[in-house]
């Protein structure tokens, strides 16, 4: 415990001023405390709000290249303290460490690319139909933006909103996911390092709100906030989204996942088998792009099933582990109600399966706070309704069909929408299913995880809609406004070609 509060101390010098309190901290890797948090009150989500308002006003006027030098010193002093971060993000949220390394890479990677964006906020110059008249589409800072995240991605979805969100001339106020709010601390930290010093930056570009949902419904429900980012459940998005909306405020949803690998008769099973594994039982399951399904061609299904089987029985009696031991690829699952959903979603489908391999929990002697599970595999006749939940596990289910459009049919039919991947050496069905994928990111020949910053991130249907992260998205961040100026000496024309004489 020594050991991982001096760790803990080193990111966070001022640990000691958000304790102690009733919202308690543990690693889901031995269930050890880590920290007793105070959650903040009404009184001071409500200061910091208007301390984000003022600093608006202020940062909205810095030009956008010197809100990008600001955010170009975030990304050296991550670089600078890598491996610290990702200790803490394996910590606190039990992904191994090379994947907490990962994700801290992550937000580096989206400081980069924030910084090259804060010279390219273009707008446009668009033809007037009058003489003498020009137009402009302008893109200006929207104001404070607040950001929720969820626990299973706690740095990396934070900076993808962030530093766009910088950029753009706004500032941030974040809330944390609950059972990983050391990590936001850490990053508040390293923010204010990188701010010290910076004289165009006004105080309180980044504040942290710490607790529970009644702490980010607060700030869910404040005019003062014109945007929402938040990652997490489906169920979670119900209650954000009509909340914001009832205010005509904005919304970047970032909700759940139920995604698909379609395994071809021509696939190159070299490559399938590891995607869908990565897939499947990386960070325990527990991301939003995770595989939840493998629909197999039935030509292919007994080897896929087969040689599926064979790797997770072997994941499962010595890749199971604690996540800061080299040699483990899968850690816990967070806490005891993710090992719950895991379990119920097993006994669903248990009357029905051809065969499940896997399943249950180990080393509950050694670890009786923790929630270590075997991966499970699932093999179905047919995609049953009790799968188009999503099961926030290391959980996945391998169906069979006959021809491609039966394979979209079942692709689609889930509520969500978020990652979809085909396995395929034939560029008509790749094509194809790039066509009529309902996902917001449709793969080919690699698997349903591991986006990159560069492109939009996001889903369709109950995934939300939002887009986060790279392309165009900053456009999420700012108000777009069309302004005409007419430089004539005379008597301006009006549009459509009126006339309105005296």
């Amino acid at each position: 415990m020594t050991t991982q509060r001096d760790a803990i101390v080193r990111l966070i010098p001022n640990l000691d001023a958000f304790g102690p309190g009733d919202l308690v901290v543990t690693s889901p890797i031995d269930g050890t405390e880590l920290a007793r948090l105070k959650p903040s009150t009404s009184e001071e989500i409500d200061a910091a709000i208007a301390r984000s308002v003022e600093a608006f006003h202020a940062w909205r006027d810095v030009p956008a290249p010197l809100r990008g030098e600001l955010v170009r010193r975030f990304g050296e002093v991550l670089r600078s303290h890598k491996e610290e971060l990702a200790v803490l993000v394996t910590l606190e949220c039990g992904k191994i460490l090379e994947e907490g390394r990962g994700e801290v890479q992550e937000m580096i990677d989206i400081c980069d690319f924030a910084v090259g964006l804060s010279r390219q906020l273009y707008g446009l110059t668009i033809a007037s139909e009058r003489p003498e008249h020009t137009m402009q589409e302008n893109w200006l800072p929207l104001g404070p933006v607040g950001i929720i995240s969820a626990f299973n991605f706690p740095v990396a979805v934070w900076a993808w909103n962030a530093t766009l969100a910088w950029v753009c001339g706004n500032p941030c106020l974040w809330k944390p996911s609950e059972k990983t709010p050391l990590t936001a601390l850490a990053c508040q930290a390293l923010f204010e390092k990188a701010a010290a010093g910076f004289d165009d930056a006004p105080s309180h570009l980044s504040q942290v709100i710490l607790g529970y949902a009644e702490q980010g419904n607060q700030m869910v429900e404040d005019r003062r906030v014109p945007l929402i980012s938040a990652t997490g459940s489906t169920r979670m998005g119900r209650t954000v989204g009509p909340k914001v909306a009832a205010r005509f405020g904005r919304t970047l949803l970032e909700l759940g996942g139920n995604n698909a690998i379609i395994v071809t008769p021509s696939a190159d099973l070299s490559i399938a088998i590891p995607s869908i594994l990565f897939g499947s039982v990386g960070t325990a399951g527990q991301r939003c792009t995770s595989t939840r399904r493998v629909i197999v061609h039935r030509s292919l299904i007994d080897k896929v099933f087969d040689t599926l089987a064979s790797a997770y029985g072997q994941i499962g009696s010595d890749k199971v582990g604690n996540p800061l031991d080299a040699g483990t690829l899968v850690g816990p699952l967070i806490d005891e109600a993710a090992f719950e959903g895991m379990e119920r979603a097993l006994e669903r489908v248990r009357g029905v399966a051809d065969a499940i391999v896997g399943g249950g929990r180990v080393f509950a002697d050694r670890f009786p706070h923790a929630f270590y599970v075997h991966p499970a595999l699932v093999r179905l006749p047919h995609q049953v309704e009790a799968i188009h939940e999503e099961t926030f596990a290391p959980l996945t289910y391998v169906i069979p069909y006959d021809t491609l459009d039966e394979a979209l049919a079942m692709h689609n039919e889930v509520p969500q929408g978020l990652s979809s991947a085909i396995m395929t050496t034939d560029v008509r069905e790749a094509e194809a299913f790039k066509r009529h994928s309902d996902c917001g990111i449709a793969n080919v020949n690699i698997g349903t995880s591991g986006a990159e910053i560069g492109g939009a991130f996001g889903g369709e249907k109950e995934t939300g809609g939002g887009r986060e992260s790279g392309s165009d998205s900053w456009k999420a961040y700012m108000r777009r406004q069309t302004s005409t100026t007419y430089y004539g000496r005379s008597r301006p024309a009006l549009a459509q070609g009126i006339r309105f004489d005296l």
